[in-house]
C-alpha cells in the first residue's frame, strides 16, 4: 500500500455577496450583486459565478446598474469613478470621472437603456448619456443621500422619482430639469418604487411600516397601506395569472412585501389586507423579527418570465421562489463569513453540512452548488458530526442545545428529527460516538484544555468508565484526539504546535516535536508555526492530515516522519477538516469563510510522471537519431522543446563543426519559430557567461542581431532583460580577447629582433625558455576554454615564430599545439 502524495482542489465555496445592490438580468438567467471591490455574475442554473468584474483600483464598488437590455455594466466606486462594461468578456470599455464630490449610492438605466441616472451622497442627481458619453442633467434640491432613483416607465413623459434622506418622494421633469412634485407620505426613507404596467400608479415602501398606493396622474395618495414591518422592497404581482393559492381572489392591484419580518406577505391594495401570509421556514422559531435579524429580508427581486420571486436576507443568502404557490426552488449563500466546522453527508458522500458564525446550517449539494438552509439552532452552531452511514449527523450550539438531523436518501431533503436541551451552557464540541471511541468500541479518549489526554475503559454498557492512564507531555490544551484505525496508537494535537502519537500499551510519546531531543531518539517533525486544531488519518492509517491557524493542512507520513505535502488554499484559520469514507476525498473549511473540496490526485500525478519520463527517453532517443543523421532543424526544435539548455548546445556545437558550420547554423536558426527563437535568446544569456560556450552563444546572437531589427527583437518575451544579462559578459570576453592581441604581437617583436640581430646559440635557448613560458601562460589561461590563443594567431604563424627557436617534436608535445591540431588549425 503505498501512501498519498498529493492533494487537488476539486471545487470551492467562496464568497460571491457581502451586501448592497442585487439585480436580476432581463433574461432572468443571472443575478448580478456586489461582493467588495467586484461585481459578481451568477449563474441561476448552475449556481456558479460565471463571471467577476473587478476594480482594478482595489476600491469597493458602491452602486451598479445592469441595462434593461443586459448589454450594458455601469459601476461607481469609492474613487468616484464611473466604468462601463463588456460584462461578458469582463472589459472595462470607458471610464470617467463621477463629478459628485462623494461617493455614488444608487444608480439606474432608463427603459432605452441610453440614459443613466446616479444619485449622489451629495444630495444631487446626475444623468449620463452612455451612447454620447456626457453628461445631460445636474438636478439639485434633494436632502441628504440620494439612496433611490427610477425612471417613470413610460419614456415619453421623461419623468425620474427619487428619495433622499428627507423622507419624500421627488418627480423631475427631464425636459426643465426641475422638481415638478414632492409626494410626502412616509415618515422614515423610502426604500423602493413599483409602478404598474401602465404607468398611471405606484407603490412606494418605507421602514416606517406603511406602504403607500399613488395616482401619478393626479400624484396624490389613494391609500395608505398599514403593513406591521419595516418593508425593504415591494414587488406588484403580475395580472392575468392564477394566483389564488396566494389569496388572490379579486381583480385589482396586488403586491408582496418583504421586510424585517423575514417572510413574504401579499396585500390587496383596495381594501387594505393582508390576503396571505408566506410559512416560515421549517424549524425557525417564532416571534417578533428586528432589524438586521438572519431572517430579515433587504430585498425582493421579481422574475416576472419564470413567475419567480428572488429574496434576499439579512445574513446574505439569496432564495428563489416559485408563484404561484411560493415553493423554494433554489437557495445560494454569499457568504459564509467564519466557517466553524465542515462534514461530508449522504451516502456517498454527495453532499457537506457546514456550521458558519450563524445559528443556520448549509448543506451543499456538491454536485448542483445548491444549497439547503436548516433552521432550529436559536445561536451560532459550534461543532458537528456524522454518523458512519452518512445519512444522519449531529449538531450543537451556543444555545445549549444539540439537535438530531436525518437526510433523505432520495431527496437529499435535511429535516430535524431530535433535541436534546439538558445542557446548562453552550455546547462546544460534540461526536457521533462520544469523545474518541476505538475502532473496538472498547475504549474512549478524551483530550482537555489542561494540557492532558486520557484512556479511558467503556466497560459493560451502564458501568461508569475507569481511567485506564493519563498522556502527558503537551504544554499547551489538547484540542484533538484521535484513534489509529490500525495501530494500537492514539493521536493528539495541541495548541503548543505539536502532533505526538502515543502508544496505548504504556502511554509513552512514541512521536514528539519541538521538544529537544538526544541523539538515536525517535522524532518526527510533525510541528506547524501556530495552533493545531484538527487531525484525520488517512491512507489506513499509514498517514495523517493535520489544519492549524496558519491556514495550512498538512498531510504526513508516519513511518518516515516527514511532511510530505503542504496545501495552502486558504489565508485563516482552517476550522473545519474531514474526509470521505472511501478516503478519496477530503474538504477544508476556513474562518476566510472559504470551503475547499480536495481530491487525491496521487494515482494521477504519478501516472503523469510516468508518461512524462518515458515521453523524455522517447525524445531523448529521437534527439540522438537526428543528430547521428545530421538533420539539426529537427534535432534543434526537439531540443528546445525537451526545454535542455546543455542539449540545445550540443546541437549548435554539431552545427559549428560542419564544413560551412556559420552558414549552416544562420540557415537553421532562421527557419525556427518565433517561440524558439525566444528560448535560443534566453539560453544565450547563460551561455554566454562561460567561457567554454561563449562562443557558441555569440554565433547564435550574431544571426539575430543581423536578422531581426530591434522592434522585432524587444517583442520576444523577456528580451530587454535577456539582453541587458549580455552585455557585460560580452564585454568581459572581448577584453580579453584584447588583450591576448596584444600578446601576441609580443611574439612577432621578439622574432623580428631575433632574425635582426642574428642571436647566437645560448641567446637563442635563452628565448626559447620565454618562449615555452609565454606558452605556459597561454595554456593555463585557456587551458578551461574553447578558444585556445592560437585560433587568433593562427597555427601556421605561431609555427613560424616557435620552429626555429625550438625543437618542433617538443612544441608538438605541448597541450596547445594537440589542441589547436585537433581543430583542423
Amino acid at each position: 500500500l503505498t501512501g498519498k502524495s498529493s492533494y487537488a482542489v476539486s471545487s470551492t465555496i467562496e464568497p460571491f455577496y457581502k451586501g448592497g445592490k442585487v439585480q436580476v438580468s432581463k433574461d432572468e438567467k443571472y443575478i448580478f450583486c456586489t461582493c467588495g471591490t467586484r461585481v459578481n455574475v451568477l449563474e441561476i442554473v448552475t449556481g456558479k459565478i460565471v463571471h467577476s468584474i473587478e476594480q482594478d483600483d482595489q476600491e469597493d464598488i458602491t452602486s451598479f446598474a445592469l441595462s434593461l437590455d443586459d448589454e450594458i455594466l455601469v459601476t461607481a466606486s469609492k474613487a468616484l469613478l464611473l466604468k462601463q462594461w463588456e460584462w461578458k468578456q469582463a472589459q472595462c470599455t470607458r471610464s470617467w470621472r463621477a463629478i459628485h464630490n462623494v461617493p455614488i449610492a444608487s444608480m439606474t438605466f432608463d427603459p432605452t437603456s441610453t440614459l443613466l441616472a446616479t444619485g449622489g451622497c451629495d444630495g444631487t442627481i446626475k444623468l449620463w448619456d452612455v451612447l454620447k458619453q456626457y453628461c445631460t442633467h445636474n438636478l439639485k434640491g434633494s436632502s441628504g443621500v440620494v439612496h433611490l432613483v427610477d425612471f417613470h416607465p413610460d419614456m415619453s413623459l421623461l419623468q425620474l422619482f427619487s428619495s433622499a434622506s428627507d423622507c419624500t418622494i421627488r418627480v423631475w421633469d427631464l425636459r426643465s430639469s426641475q422638481c415638478v412634485c414632492i409626494l410626502k407620505s412616509h415618515y422614515s426613507p423610502v426604500t423602493s418604487l413599483a409602478f404598474t404596467p401602465d404607468g398611471t400608479s405606484m407603490v412606494s415602501s418605507g421602514r416606517d411600516k406603511i406602504c403607500t398606493v399613488w395616482d401619478l396622474k393626479t400624484r396624490t395618495a389613494k391609500r395608505t397601506v398599514p403593513v406591521y414591518e419595516a418593508v425593504e422592497s415591494v414587488v406588484l404581482l403580475p395580472e392575468g395569472q392564477d394566483l389564488s393559492e396566494m389569496g388572490v381572489k379579486t381583480r385589482g392591484l396586488h403586491f408582496i412585501t418583504a421586510g424585517s419580518k423575514g417572510v413574504l406577505r401579499v396585500w390587496e391594495a383596495s381594501s387594505a389586507r393582508c390576503v396571505f401570509t408566506q410559512t416560515p421556514p421549517s424549524g425557525s422559531q417564532g416571534g417578533e423579527v428586528e432589524d438586521g435579524d438572519p431572517r430579515s429580508l433587504t430585498h425582493c427581486l421579481p422574475l416576472p418570465s419564470s413567475l419567480r420571486l428572488a429574496t434576499v436576507t439579512a445574513e446574505h443568502n439569496i432564495l428563489l421562489y416559485q408563484l404561484p404557490g411560493l415553493t423554494t426552488q433554489k437557495q445560494f449563500v454569499g457568504y459564509n463569513d467564519e466557517v466553524l466546522d465542515v462534514k461530508f453527508l449522504g451516502k456517498n458522500d454527495s453532499h457537506i453540512v457546514v456550521a458558519t458564525n450563524s445559528s443556520q446550517l448549509k448543506v451543499f449539494d456538491l454536485d448542483t452548488s445548491s444549497c439547503q438552509i436548516l433552521y432550529g439552532h436559536t445561536d451560532t452552531v459550534l461543532s458537528l458530526d456524522v454518523f458512519k452511514k452518512g445519512s444522519l449527523f449531529v449538531s450543537c450550539a451556543k444555545d445549549k442545545t444539540v439537535r438530531l438531523w436525518r437526510q433523505d436518501q432520495e431527496s437529499g431533503e435535511v429535516c430535524c428529527v431530535g433535541l436534546g436541551s439538558s445542557h446548562a451552557n453552550a455546547v462546544g464540541s460534540i461526536t457521533c460516538s462520544s469523545v474518541a471511541v476505538s475502532p473496538n468500541d472498547k475504549l474512549l479518549a478524551s483530550g482537555s484544555q489542561d494540557r492532558l489526554a486520557k484512556l479511558w475503559s467503556l466497560g459493560a454498557p451502564g458501568a461508569n468508565l475507569a481511567l485506564l492512564g493519563v498522556f502527558r507531555g503537551h504544554r499547551r490544551g489538547v484540542w484533538c484526539v484521535l484513534f489509529s484505525p490500525m495501530d494500537q496508537v492514539l493521536a493528539t494535537s495541541s495548541a503548543d504546535g505539536s502532533i505526538k502519537l502515543w502508544g496505548l500499551q504504556d502511554f509513552s510519546c512514541l512521536k514528539v516535536c519541538v521538544v529537544e531531543v538526544g541523539a538515536g531518539t525517535d522524532v518526527s517533525l510533525f510541528i506547524h508555526a501556530c495552533l493545531l486544531f484538527y487531525l484525520i488519518f488517512v491512507s489506513r492509517g499509514t498517514q495523517l492530515l493535520s489544519s492549524g491557524t496558519d491556514g495550512l493542512v498538512k498531510l504526513w507520513t508516519i513511518k518516515t516522519n516527514e511532511c510530505v505535502k503542504t496545501l495552502d488554499a486558504h489565508q485563516n484559520k482552517v476550522w473545519g477538516l474531514h474526509a470521505t469514507r472511501k478516503d478519496d476525498r477530503m474538504v477544508t473549511a476556513s474562518a476566510d469563510s472559504n470551503i475547499t473540496v480536495w481530491t487525491d490526485v496521487t494515482e494521477v500525478e504519478q501516472a503523469e510522471e510516468q508518461a512524462k519520463q518515458e515521453d523524455q527517453i522517447l525524445k531523448k532517443q529521437e534527439l540522438s537519431n537526428l543528430l547521428h543523421e545530421k538533420k539539426y532543424l529537427k534535432a534543434l526544435g526537439l531540443a528546445i522543446s525537451l526545454d535542455q539548455p546543455h542539449t540545445v548546445l550540443k546541437v549548435i556545437k554539431a552545427i559549428r563543426q560542419e564544413v560551412g558550420g556559420e552558414e549552416q547554423l544562420e540557415k537553421t536558426l532562421l527557419k525556427l519559430r518565433q517561440d524558439q527563437k525566444e528560448s535560443m535568446l534566453r539560453y544565450c544569456t547563460v551561455w554566454n557567461t562561460n567561457a567554454r560556450s561563449c562562443l557558441d552563444a555569440q554565433a547564435v546572437i550574431r544571426v539575430m542581431l543581423t536578422h531581426l531589427s530591434p522592434e522585432e527583437l524587444l517583442q520576444y518575451q523577456g528580451a530587454r532583460s535577456h539582453l541587458e544579462g549580455l552585455i557585460p559578459y560580452t564585454e568581459r570576453h572581448l577584453q580579453r580577447i584584447g588583450r591576448l592581441l596584444q600578446a601576441s604581437m609580443f611574439l612577432d617583436y621578439m622574432w623580428q629582433k631575433m632574425r635582426v640581430t642574428g642571436a647566437t646559440a645560448s641567446e637563442n635557448m635563452y628565448l626559447y625558455g620565454h618562449v615555452l613560458f609565454i606558452i605556459t601562460l597561454w595554456e593555463r589561461h585557456f587551458h578551461q576554454a574553447s578558444l585556445p590563443c592560437v585560433e587568433i594567431l593562427g597555427i601556421n604563424k605561431c609555427c613560424r615564430i616557435i620552429n626555429p627557436l625550438v625543437n618542433g617534436k617538443a612544441f608538438q608535445e605541448t597541450v596547445l599545439w594537440k589542441r589547436c591540431h585537433h581543430k583542423g588549425m
